[in-house]
Formats: structure tokens, sequence, C-alpha cells
């Protein structure tokens, strides 16, 4: 039976966890707040909105929520524009499980603009079967809502599904959809994302082989 990957895309195929930082804390001190290292990082991987609700408070509107969302994500994409900032081996490893003829997906919580910068300036969008972002979707990460409806678009079940994820809300959605992880160690350490349910974790992408989705997959 045919097999997919479906990845992740800010912290697996782009490096973009200090430029999501800088446009958190740029559009918080617009509004009289901060945003710290660590509280960046407890909430990255959730969708913006979600985001939004947490660092402002629970009483803020859904007109509030959907303008500030739009103002962070266009601020990211002006920080990344003309210098999306692949991460090392990503285009490599792209190119081999493609060549290995497994159907490959992308399912990110960002917005549409953001994933079209990032698939075009990264030029990698020939890589991909399907995609999903998080306007497709009524409920973001850690439900396993984009990563269903990926496998969905590639025509496969969830357990002939591998994910590539790196943070623990994107791995409890993915084990959630009924799919083998691999844990991508970069802005979390192994332990956090072996709790999460990973299968396995990398150090970086060049570790990732078709030989080993395969191996995940038939043990399934």
């Amino acid at each position: 039976m045919s097999q997919g990957v479906i990845f992740d895309m800010d912290g697996v195929l782009v490096d973009s966890a200090a430029a999501h930082h800088q446009s958190w804390q740029v559009l918080a001190a617009r509004g009289g707040l901060d945003v710290s290292a660590e509280r960046f990082r407890q909430v990255f991987g959730r969708p913006s909105r979600d985001i939004i609700q947490i660092i402002w408070g629970g009483s803020i509107s859904e007109q509030q929520v959907g303008r500030l969302d739009a103002e962070k994500e266009a601020i990211y994409r002006e920080l990344i524009a003309g210098r999306v900032p692949l991460m090392p081996g990503c285009c490599a490893l792209l190119e081999s499980l493609h060549a290995a003829g497994l159907a490959l997906a992308v399912a990110t919580s960002g917005p549409p603009e953001n994933l079209d910068l990032v698939l075009r300036e990264g030029g990698m969008a020939g890589y991909f079967a399907a995609t999903v972002h998080g306007f497709d979707i009524q409920h973001g990460k850690p439900a396993p809502d984009c990563f269903l409806l990926a496998a969905r678009r590639i025509g496969l079940p969830p357990a002939c599904c591998a994910v590539v994820e790196d943070a623990p809300v994107g791995i409890q959605a993915a084990v959630a959809a009924g799919m083998s992880v691999v844990a991508l160690c970069g802005t979390q350490p192994p332990e956090p994302l072996l709790e999460a349910g990973a299968a396995c974790t990398v150090r970086s992408l060049d570790e990732i082989r078709p030989a080993l989705i395969t191996r995940l997959l038939a043990g399934r």
C-alpha cells in the first residue's frame, strides 16, 4: 500500500522560531505586553488565534483576535520575505522521499499567505501533493483536524501516514489522528516530544531516510 509523509511547516521545513518570536514581541509591545522566550516556547505550535487569547486574556473579543492575528502574521512575513530560513537538509529530504515514491503533504496552523510564501520562496511547492493551512480547518492543534485533512487530500488512510513534527501539541494532534510521528528536536528537547507520543526523535532532518518512514509505518 502507498505511504505518505505529512510535514509540519514551522520548526520543521522552515527555521521560523526566531522570526515568530520577534513578530509576537513587536505585536505585544504595541499593546504594552511582553512575550518572553519561555512564554513563547510554551505556546509555540498552537494556532495564532489561540496564542492571542492566552497572551491577551480570554476577555478579548473575536474581532480583536482576528485583527491581531492578521497584524501578527503580516509582521512575520515582512521579517522573512526574501530570506526564508529553510531548515538544514530540508530540500534534500523532500527530494529523497519524493524519489522513493512517498506522497508528501504539509499541514500548518498558519495562514495560507505564510504557507504560500515559504513554499514559493523556498522552492518546495513541487514536492507536495497536498497542503493544509489554518483556514482549512475548524480546530487547530492539538486537535487532529489538519493531519486528517492532509491524509484525505493525498488519498491515504491515517495509518499509512507518518508525520514530522517539532512541537508537543503537533505530536498530540498527529497521534490523535492515528499517525506515527518522527519528532525533530529543535524548539524542544527529546523528552517532552516522546512524552507527547512521538515514535522516535531526530536531531536534524538529515537523519530521516525513506527506510525510516517505511519501518515506522510497517510496525503499525
